[in-house]
């Protein structure tokens, strides 16, 4: 049983490499992908992987998919949405992207312990948790959005000191 609103593909189409190609460029019209998550859509939506594979390397080499550029983008997007680094990289990661690429696009943004402290105080108001249970629901909201254990300390006024 299909979905409603799904063309199944015509099996003639599934070799045909101007098929393939123009399927790239529908969904690219609707979004920017990465490489691999396109190469991926395409050989879901039923064409046939070599030549999907193909069709994103020429659509890379011609510069429609510019697997750096979708990165900057996505981490400027999400990070200005209040999204922590752990929780982007994750899921440019699920997206096929490498990890020095990530990493790349991630130092793009300067401070994260900033960003942690915003949406802490949009969420929560500017006052710091004075109890226990408040800090650690606080805590458990930060970091269900992807900063890590650094930023959130930073964000709830924590400073343990060792030296004590």
């Amino acid at each position: 049983m299909r979905r409603p609103g799904k063309k199944t593909l015509d099996p003639g189409k599934s070799t045909d490499p101007r098929a393939v190609r123009a399927a790239a460029f529908a969904h690219l019209a609707r979004r920017d992908f990465a490489s691999g998550e396109l190469a991926r859509k395409l050989t879901q939506q039923g064409f046939d992987a070599a030549l999907s594979a193909q069709a994103v390397s020429e659509l890379t080499a011609e510069r429609y998919i510019d697997d750096p550029r979708f990165c900057e983008n996505y981490v400027a997007y999400h990070a200005g949405r209040g999204e922590g680094p752990l929780r982007i990289a994750a899921e440019l990661c699920a997206r096929g992207l490498p990890s020095a690429l990530i990493d790349t696009a991630l130092a793009t943004v300067t401070d994260w312990r900033a960003r942690a402290a915003g949406v802490r105080a949009r969420r929560f108001g500017a006052a710091l948790p004075e109890s226990w249970p408040e800090r650690s629901r606080q805590a458990r909201f930060l970091q269900y959005r992807g900063f890590s254990s650094d930023h959130i300390r930073a964000a709830l006024g924590i400073d343990f000191t060792l030296d004590d």
